[in-house]
């Protein structure tokens, strides 16, 4: 009986040891990600579902309301809002994430798009990306009140709010008011919210997550692909093309999303 008691204990000991390691990683540091909204959008609407299964997994989430909210109105100029990811961005690291992603839907994937050339994240998650200012239709539409916003700037006026115009092919063009100074930092056809150029300045050594949803507007069926082959060649970029319209993406892509970041978290650091 003393016997089969040791072999049974040396196997439970066996398993133990083989087991450990795997229950370390299952243990591991949790994962952060900022989460940010799309144009006129808010935290509670197209993103809440995502934020919700991200935590439910153990995720620590930072789900923003950012400036170009239905309520913020570009209320501050594209510096400031990348200060409010770096802060973020601290914050989760503060929590204890090791590894943190800045993820973004529509508008929001294409400022995510912009800060993985400016700032140290593991990775970027860009969610139906759209809103590129450089697009012909943004210059036709928005080109008088850049204009507008530059001649105010140069004459000392840029801090004085004035009713300028926003464009979004679901709604057209419609009034907000703003400053001249933060609205031209957004509608700079050559600033950060050109798509093109954020693509082609993203950091090779952070990878991207760029996700097409099969049933987008059709302008970004189109133009999406022709962005995603201009992101810097990384290992871990992939292209994800969920079964989902415009709006609904983020949360249809909530699975691909955690399995992408726990890849990404668990790959050796280039």
């Amino acid at each position: 009986m003393t016997m089969f008691i040791r072999v049974i204990a040396r196997l439970v000991l066996a398993a133990l040891a083989v087991t450990a390691p795997l229950s370390g990683m299952a243990r591991g540091e949790p994962i952060g990600i900022v989460i940010m909204h799309g144009k006129g959008g808010s935290p509670t609407k197209f993103v809440a579902d995502l934020a919700r299964t991200l935590e439910s997994k153990g995720y620590v989430v930072a789900n923003l309301e950012m400036p170009w909210s239905g309520s913020r109105n570009y209320d501050v100029n594209t510096g400031k809002a990348e200060e409010e990811i770096e802060a973020a961005v601290a914050n989760l690291r503060g929590s204890g994430a090791k590894t943190v992603f800045v993820s973004g839907h529509s508008q929001g994937g294409a400022f995510a798009l912009h800060i993985a050339g400016k700032h140290s994240v593991d990775g970027v998650i860009a969610i139906a990306p759209g809103g590129s200012v450089a697009a012909p239709v943004f210059r036709e539409k928005l080109g008088d009140s850049v204009a507008r916003t530059r001649q105010l700037v140069s004459v000392g006026k840029g801090n004085e709010p004035e009713r300028l115009e926003d464009y979004e092919p679901s709604r057209g063009t419609y009034p907000i008011v703003t400053t001249p100074a933060a609205y031209v930092t957004w509608f700079d056809p050559e600033g950060a919210m050109n798509m093109g150029r954020a693509a082609k300045a993203a950091n090779p050594q952070v990878p991207i997550l760029w996700i097409v949803p099969k049933r987008d507007y059709p302008g970004l069926l189109k133009s999406s692909p022709l962005v995603f082959r201009m992101l810097p060649s990384n290992p871990l970029t992939r292209l994800y093309e969920p079964n989902s319209d415009h709006l609904n993406a983020p949360a249809a892509s909530a699975e691909e999303i955690v399995r992408w970041t726990r890849e990404v978290a668990g790959a050796p650091k280039r």
